[in-house]
């Protein structure tokens, strides 16, 4: 494996496990514990975010922009369900 292959992998890893922990951290009914998942999906999400921007700095990963109707499309869609809670 290359370098770019190496951190590609580590940052859909990383994706992984945010989302794992905050699966756990929502479920979980014990407060100390729940506490503790909350942050350890932190510290998951700031590596995340270690490996993702080192990896823009290094022109390997170059998300699309937002278009703005898509943005909307979003702002709308995510208004309704507030509403409706």
């Amino acid at each position: 494996m290359n370098d770019m292959e190496i951190m590609q992998d580590a940052l859909a890893s990383q994706k992984h496990i945010s989302s794992v922990y905050n699966t756990y951290s929502s479920e979980c009914v014990n407060q100390q514990l729940k506490n503790d998942f909350l942050k350890i999906l932190q510290e998951e999400q700031n590596i995340e975010s270690d490996v993702f921007c080192d990896m823009q700095k290094r022109g390997w990963y170059a998300p699309a922009a937002a278009q703005a109707d898509m943005i909307n499309q979003t702002k709308t869609k995510f208004e309704n369900i507030s509403t409706e809670l």
